[in-house]
C-alpha cells in the first residue's frame, strides 16, 4: 500500500512539474521575458549580439573556447545559436552573465535576436 502511494505521488509530482513548463504564456524561447521586438533595432548578430556575448560571456572561466560550463563555449555563431534557448532563459532571468549585468537594451537585443531565429546577420 505504501509503495503504491509513493509511486502515485512521484508520478503526480512529475506530471505537475512537466505541465507547468508547458504554459501558453511561454514563447518557446526559454525564459519568460516579453519584449516588443518591433521597437528593438540593435539585434544584428555581427554588429550587436556577437560583441555582447564576446565581452560578457565568452571570457576565461565562463564560456571561452574549451569551456565545459553550461552550454559550453560561446565563441561562434553556431555555438551561440545552438545554445539560444539556454542563453535566452539565463539573460531574461538575470542569472547570466555572472559577476556583471547586461543593460536592459543589451538584454532586449539578445532576446529579440533569438526570438527572430538567431540569424547569422
Amino acid at each position: 500500500m505504501r509503495k503504491a502511494l509513493y509511486s502515485s505521488l512521484v508520478v503526480l509530482s512529475s506530471v505537475i512539474i512537466f505541465a507547468s513548463g508547458c504554459s501558453k504564456d511561454n514563447d518557446g524561447g526559454g525564459g519568460g521575458a516579453s519584449v516588443d521586438c518591433a521597437t528593438v533595432t540593435n539585434k544584428a548578430y555581427a554588429a550587436n549580439i556577437s560583441p555582447i556575448i564576446q565581452s560578457s560571456c565568452a571570457i576565461a572561466g565562463c564560456h571561452a573556447a574549451g569551456s565545459t560550463n553550461g552550454p559550453g563555449p560561446l565563441t561562434s555563431h553556431t555555438e551561440i545559436s545552438n545554445a539560444k534557448t539556454q542563453i535566452r532563459a539565463a539573460v531574461s532571468s538575470g542569472l547570466m552573465p555572472q559577476g556583471s549585468s547586461l543593460s536592459a537594451a543589451q538584454k532586449n537585443s539578445i532576446i529579440c535576436w533569438i526570438d527572430s531565429g538567431a540569424p547569422n546577420n
